[in-house]
């Protein structure tokens, strides 16, 4: 005899299979349910075993013992749900201590360590003597409910203060975004990075069920190659040239296919690029005459990004995407990476993917208010 004997009146067994019949309680409270019902030794119930409930409905005789006795101790409900006995979270560090761990998370870490992990913090509290004894966990706890991450950090362009030359330089650029489209005078934003080509040095494990792709973890590079991209965000378009080296003669040979090549038949191309050494309209004189230079020159609208505000440029948005979509693997040479970038490259742009730009000169304003310089009156 089971100490825990299940015997459910008829309402109580109606109840339950209506309960299953339905289907939309969580799966856990059906299989308790399926357990009260076999279980069940009154009249109208089987009186089935532990040993014979747990086989048929393939959970443990352990659960069938639980759900016995919370529904003898603690009622229909208990038995039903999942059972979680409520421990208070007893506070372990006062307002002092918190703010202590706080203060040390946002400092700058011990000399030969490159950033805070759990351990250092727990070790520098008892060391200042904040605290006897601190377990890690207890640091997680407190650094998870302040939101602080110590082991993460963010890079990013962090323009001057109070600088008016780099607000005057952001709010035209802002300015050629909130222009609404024109074929005769389309907005391109160019930009340039750099890929290391890696080639594998022995063949990849194809996929099989149960088993992802094996790559060898050595690689061996094969140099370097630039990539210029320019993108025309109200458009959907974009278009991409893969050079051995980042040079003014190959940012030259950009603009004229810019000019001649992808936008002939525009009055005036409206380009907004970072303030690059290589971004000058001098490398033109020095890549052409000076009759086509001065053609290719009187086509061009040129408008900067300022310096550390690279992120204004509309091409990077277009870069991360390539990057998250097409290069972030091993390639190995230059024209396996220009056979993939011209797939990727018409795809996008059969699909017309453009970019939304949402940040105005009125965000800036109230956002970026530091950057603006002070008025005197």
């Amino acid at each position: 005899m089971k100490k825990y004997i299940v015997k459910l009146a008829k309402e109580e067994r109606a109840d339950l299979c209506k309960l299953i019949a339905q289907g939309k309680a969580a799966a856990r409270k059906l299989t308790h349910a399926r357990i009260l019902l076999k279980a069940d030794s009154s009249e109208d119930g089987p009186g089935w075993t532990d040993q014979a409930i747990s086989e048929a409905l393939e959970v443990g005789t352990a659960t069938v013992e639980r759900v016995r006795q919370r529904l003898v101790e603690e009622g229909m409900a208990a038995a039903l749900n999942r059972h979680r006995p409520h421990t208070p979270r007893l506070r372990k560090l006062d307002g002092e201590q918190e703010a202590h761990l706080i203060a040390l998370t946002c400092s700058q870490p011990e000399e030969g360590q490159e950033r805070w992990t759990l351990q250092l913090l727990a070790d520098k509290l008892v060391q200042l003597q904040v605290v006897e004894s601190i377990s890690r966990e207890t640091v997680r706890q407190v650094l998870e409910h302040n939101e602080l991450k110590p082991w993460l950090n963010k890079q990013w362009c962090i323009p001057p203060k109070s600088n008016a030359e780099f607000v005057c330089q952001m709010e035209e650029v802002l300015s050629v975004y909130t222009q609404p489209y024109d074929e005769r005078r389309p907005q391109v934003c160019l930009d340039e990075t750099s890929k290391q080509l890696v080639s594998e040095t022995r063949v990849p494990l194809p996929m099989q069920p149960g088993q992802p792709e094996c790559c060898d973890y050595e690689y061996e590079r094969q140099g370097t190659c630039n990539l210029f991209v320019a993108c025309e965000p109200l458009a959907g378009k974009r278009y991409l040239q893969v050079t051995e080296q980042r040079t003014k003669a190959d940012f030259a040979r950009f603009i004229r296919d810019l000019v001649d090549v992808y936008y002939p038949t525009a009055e005036k191309l409206v380009l907004v690029m970072d303030n690059l050494n290589t971004h000058t309209l001098a490398a033109l004189y020095e890549v052409f005459e000076p009759a086509q230079a001065r053609r290719l020159i009187e086509k061009l609208e040129l408008h900067y990004t300022p310096k550390h505000g690279s992120w204004l440029n509309m091409a990077e948005i277009e870069f991360s995407v390539l990057t998250r979509q097409c290069l972030d693997r091993r390639i190995g040479s230059r024209t396996e990476l220009e056979r993939e970038v011209a797939a990727w490259q018409a795809k996008r742009n059969g699909q017309a993917v453009s970019i939304n730009w949402r940040f105005t000169t009125t965000d800036a304003r109230i956002k970026l208010k530091h950057l603006y310089p002070s008025i005197a009156d």
